[in-house]
């Protein structure tokens, strides 16, 4: 059956490995955090951080993430010098016997939500996007050149009303929530204590004038190609993160958001190590979007699983929800690659927030109660499939 993992934020994280080893985790997904943007991963540096995770009977499964500059995605001058190191980092994990690196090609920005605690009729919270809100941020503070063309005239209604009313602390949590939190554990491009992330964040924007969705795919094949033979050498696997909401956002290309995407970047640099991380959340973040024929079509080269979900709501908005319901389907997810590519590594995501995961969740999104939670309704999906799979009652 898949590999159950769990992403870890290193030493720093409240969440301790052998707390993860009790609730029954197999492997670990983390990333040498401590490493600036671009600069080379050790062997050593590698290898003390697997000895350590290894020393409470876990092993580092998955890299999440080996971040790609942003110089190497908009083909900035020293972009040779950034592949150059992304390659010797690769060899590096190779040599150290891990082979899954999952990454994303996202602009500018990872993950995109407006809050970070939603709250739940039970008294739990999750991460919510409200495009209203987002809009607000758009045309409102960040002021961006152009971003009403963005949007419906009712949507910019309700924008322009919501300015009535929202308050300075409210603009400063939105400025929070959508640039600051989400982003600075993910990237390093802005981390909480900054001054004035807005300007910073435009400065990042200006970065992609002129940046059009064919010159990023390019640039995406481009890295790719360089980077195949060190991937071949060791054995590496490379799986892209699927961009977070899937639609564009900010005026940004963003090049993995469903079916064509997926086998445009595929087809474009066809090579086994060059794959997927099939994000259910992500994925379903988009109405266009089916994630079980998603899976059928991509299972023989996904190397990676988030599993996750997320609901529709009305007007563009979506949330995290249950991992039992949404429009993430996991367990038919759940079925589909342990028929077509069994044992791979997957983790639950963006849990609930409950139970006094205040005190104990790292960065936002990342709970324990709630993605433990996550984990054992997984867990029983999984049972499932397993009977099924031994009484020849898998159907997919």
């Amino acid at each position: 059956m898949m590999e159950k993992t769990w992403r870890w934020f290193g030493k720093k994280d409240k969440i301790t490995l052998p707390m993860l080893r009790q609730i029954g985790v197999e492997g670990i997904v983390t990333a040498l955090h401590d490493v600036p943007n671009g600069e080379i991963w050790t062997e050593e540096a590698i290898n003390d951080l697997k000895s350590y995770i290894e020393s409470y009977g876990l092993r580092w499964s998955v890299v999440e993430s080996l971040p790609v500059c942003e110089a190497i995605k908009y083909a900035g001058p020293e972009r040779e010098h950034l592949i150059e190191n992304y390659k010797v980092s690769l060899a590096n994990l190779g040599k150290c016997g891990i082979k899954t690196v999952c990454y994303n090609f996202m602009p500018v920005i990872d993950w995109v939500r407006t809050d970070l605690a939603h709250p739940w009729a039970d008294g739990s919270t999750s991460l919510y996007y409200d495009r209203v809100r987002f809009a607000y941020f758009d045309t409102k503070i960040l002021q961006r050149a152009g971003a009403e063309a963005d949007y419906t005239e009712d949507e910019l209604g309700k924008v322009a009303e919501l300015d009535k009313v929202i308050t300075e602390a409210e603009k400063d949590e939105l400025i929070d929530s959508i640039i600051v939190k989400t982003q600075g554990f993910v990237n390093g491009n802005i981390k909480e204590g900054d001054k004035n992330p807005v300007a910073i964040f435009k400065r990042l924007l200006a970065l992609y004038d002129g940046i059009d969705r064919d010159a990023l795919r390019e640039n995406m094949r481009y890295f790719l190609a360089a980077i195949m033979p060190v991937c071949e050498a060791y054995g590496v696997n490379m799986c892209v993160h699927p961009d977070d909401p899937p639609f564009q956002i900010l005026g940004l290309p963003r090049i993995v958001t469903n079916e064509e995407d997926i086998a445009w970047f595929l087809n474009a640099v066809d090579n086994p190590h060059n794959g997927l991380t099939f994000c259910a959340g992500s994925l379903s973040a988009g109405e266009h979007n089916d994630t079980r024929e998603l899976a059928r079509k991509f299972a023989k080269r996904t190397h990676f699983v988030h599993l996750r979900s997320t609901a529709a709501m009305p007007g563009g908005n979506f949330i995290e929800s249950s991992h039992l319901e949404g429009r993430g389907h996991l367990i038919d997810l759940i079925r589909i690659f342990e028929t077509e590519k069994p044992g791979l590594p997957m983790r639950v995501d963006h849990g609930r927030t409950m139970l006094g995961d205040e005190d104990k969740g790292y960065n936002a999104g990342y709970s324990f109660h709630g993605r433990m939670l996550a984990l054992a309704q997984v867990e029983g999906m999984m049972a499932v499939v397993d009977d099924e799979l031994k009484n020849g009652l898998l159907k997919v």
